[in-house]
């Protein structure tokens, strides 16, 4: 599946195959390493794991002399790791009779199994376990993408019947356009086709002539080895398909009718600009504008207003998401049912960025209002996945023209930078307006980014990476950018050199930090078999996938000699830097890097970290606003700026849980009931 795909690709470069023994995978207490998974033969069917930046991996298919189908993945991205096999047996009617996984992922073990005997189906992977009634398709936690195939294929056949899943629901295929692409052996004729049943929102598929499995298509991609050059044109027909459906959903919710005024009455009102909470308001929204606030029943409502009673609720202004990629057109969707009215990109391609961002002014696309950057990174084999990469300084400064004449807000450069670049790509910027911010460079301490120009430090690690010894300084991979800190930090004094003095510098200069302390929650906390903290709320009303591979999902694999807690100690040092960051005056703007649904889990930790909950609620409403200088306009509940507000239930001024129960959204004025957004994104019902 493409989810099951992309929840473990962060790969890169295709490794050498190495010698391993040609028999049947069987679980281990550990994971298998490298040498002992199965290495495919010269014959094998061969996939590229690809982006527009180039490939990052590879997957081979092939069959095993007793009649099973074998299947590999190796892959590195900055140094992310996925080296997996997979073996399956198939049943007389083309089901899945038993499937053995082994290996890693960036989530450490890999290992899954799946067997069907005595009419009962049984699975166990290194998070969950189950048992049910044999006769449904089962749905792997993880695996090899291509893996999935059979099912892709499956589905197909089955036309409107559909297929029961294991361990819930049901999946049916509807099929889209017809493309004809290049390849090895000339043309071919492809099929876009949309999966329903097993993720909130449909999923888009490639099939070949036979409607048989051809390509996934996402940010990073599955495709038969030598159609790579198809990537973009079978990528522009996708995304016009899925625009083409949401549009639909779009022009529902943001109708005339959904524009007309509309009073909130009895509410507690969070005041952004000033941190407080006022008890019993009215405010009076209409044209796009507040038009009053007032007090509670003292407003009397024109004619054609919607009155909605707040009692019990407290409206605040439009959340932003300060690092939030934008996804598909439904992942969009699904962030304006969480009352995400504007939001931060650090890092879309310019045809993303530029199709949305008109998209959305047309009113056919349901999406915050966005403030884009665009990735900057050196030609490299550890180059981001959709950055423009760059191959000396020239480029590097031509290349952030190029993000002005876009149109675009910011630019943010990346790890395999050359930190000689740099401080000229970033006066370039600044002299065009734009801001700068983003991970540091390999051999450059974040205290020289950010005298080299840098306005913002993006994610928490590049804060932490002051204090790390130079072998973790000096790697330009991602991975040690994360092991470092979860080996090393627990070790550091905030109180002496070099991080005091770097939080105060960072104060000095008025240094911004997007800390995404959530994602570094997961990565260090979780065991896997539980729900993260971010996730827990949300169990129960999406899909079963995303619920076993990514909810409940292990946390980042334990360096030898580690344990969780020691990685717990690294992460509860973090959350003290957050605190210590605030303290001393450092801005903090709150951002995901994920769905979005983790904003509020990220809010929590800051409270954790000694935030008020109004000081909290700020760093994802006035100050956003201000960072991107859009706070004369929106990012606060004020007469005069435009209606970006959200209704939830609960008193947001003692329980920041209560940002996750949205009733109802008013986006550039267009009021909208937070229960339909959240069906129309494929969610069952409210977060707990």
């Amino acid at each position: 599946m493409r989810l099951i795909l992309t929840a473990a690709l962060l790969a890169s470069a295709a490794l050498p195959a190495v010698q391993a023994h040609e028999t049947a995978p069987t679980t281990a207490a550990a994971p298998v390493p490298k040498e002992q998974l199965l290495v495919p033969p010269a014959d094998a069917v061969h996939y590229v794991v690809v982006s527009e930046a180039g490939q990052h991996g590879d997957q081979w298919q092939w069959q095993l002399p007793d009649g099973r189908t074998a299947y590999r993945w190796s892959q590195e991205l900055r140094g992310w790791i996925t080296e997996m096999d997979q073996v399956t047996s198939f049943a007389a009617d083309g089901s899945v009779a038993a499937t053995t996984v082994r290996g890693v992922t960036i989530s450490g073990d890999a290992a899954e199994e799946y067997r069907v005997a005595n009419g009962r189906a049984s699975w166990k992977t290194a998070n969950d376990a189950g048992e049910a009634a044999a006769g449904g398709w089962y749905i792997p936690a993880g695996g090899v993408g291509i893996a999935n195939a059979p099912l892709i294929n499956a589905l197909a056949a089955a036309g409107d019947a559909g297929i029961d899943f294991l361990p819930s629901g049901k999946g049916r295929m509807s099929l889209g356009p017809t493309q004809v692409i290049q390849g090895p052996n000339g043309p071919k004729t492809v099929q876009l086709a949309f999966v329903s049943g097993i993720l909130p929102s449909p999923y888009p598929v490639w099939l070949d002539e036979r409607k048989r499995y051809f390509a996934d298509i996402s940010f990073l991609s599955v495709m038969p080895k030598g159609y790579e050059g198809a990537l973009r044109q079978l990528r522009d027909v996708q995304d016009a398909a899925t625009a083409e459906a949401v549009t639909a959903v779009a022009r529902r919710f943001l109708s005339p009718s959904a524009r007309a005024p509309v009073l909130f009455d009895n509410v507690r009102l969070f005041d952004a600009d000033a941190g407080v909470f006022l008890d019993n308001r009215a405010v009076l929204a209409r044209d796009g504008k507040i038009a009053r606030i007032a007090a509670a029943g003292t407003v009397k409502a024109p004619r054609g207003t919607r009155v909605i009673d707040g009692r019990g609720k407290t409206l605040v202004p439009g959340i932003w998401d300060s690092h939030l990629h934008i996804g598909d057109d439904w992942s969009v969707l699904t962030n304006m049912a969480n009352g995400i009215t504007s939001f931060r990109s650090p890092g879309t391609t310019f045809d993303r960025a530029v199709d949305a961002t008109r998209r959305r002014a047309a009113g056919t696309l349901l999406m915050g209002e966005p403030f884009i950057s665009v990735i900057i990174d050196k030609k490299d084999p550890l180059a981001a996945q959709g950055a423009e990469v760059v191959s000396t300084e020239e480029e590097a400064v031509a290349a952030v023209r190029r993000v002005k004449d876009a149109g675009l807000w910011g630019v943010k450069f990346y790890t395999s930078m050359n930190p000689a670049w740099i401080a000229p790509a970033a006066a370039e910027a600044h002299r065009l307006g734009l801001h700068v911010h983003g991970h540091v460079p390999a051999t450059m301490k974040p205290s020289e980014a950010v005298a080299a120009g840098y306005d913002e430090l993006t994610h928490l690690n590049f804060v932490v990476m002051e204090s790390m010894p130079r072998e973790v300084i000096d790697k330009s991979n991602t991975r040690q950018r994360v092991e470092g800190p979860a080996r090393i930090f627990k070790d550091i004094d905030l109180d002496a050199p070099p991080m005091a003095g770097f939080i105060a510098d960072l104060a000095k200069r008025n240094t911004l930090v997007d800390p995404t302390i959530v994602i570094f929650e997961g990565m260090l906390t979780q065991d896997g078999g539980k729900p993260h903290p971010a996730y827990a709320p949300y169990m129960g009303i999406t899909s079963p996938v995303i619920e076993r591979s990514a909810f409940t999902s292990g946390g980042y694999p334990l360096v030898e000699g580690l344990t969780r807690d020691d990685y717990r100690k690294s992460y509860a040092r973090m959350v003290e830097l957050v605190g210590r960051l605030h303290k001393a005056g450092v801005p903090i703007v709150a951002g995901t890097d994920g769905w979005g649904i983790e904003l509020v889990r990220e809010l929590e930790i800051y409270q954790q970290a000694g935030f008020t909950p109004a000081e909290a609620i700020q760093s994802a409403t006035i100050i956003p606003a201000r960072v991107v200088g859009a706070d004369k306009r929106t990012g606060s509940i004020a007469v005069g700026k435009e209606a970006d507000m959200v209704l939830v239930d609960g008193d947001a001024s003692t329980d920041l849980g209560a940002l996750r129960r949205v009733v109802t959204v008013v986006s550039d004025g267009y009021v909208m009931d937070a229960d339909e957004l959240r069906q129309a994104a494929g969610f069952s019902g409210r977060p707990k």
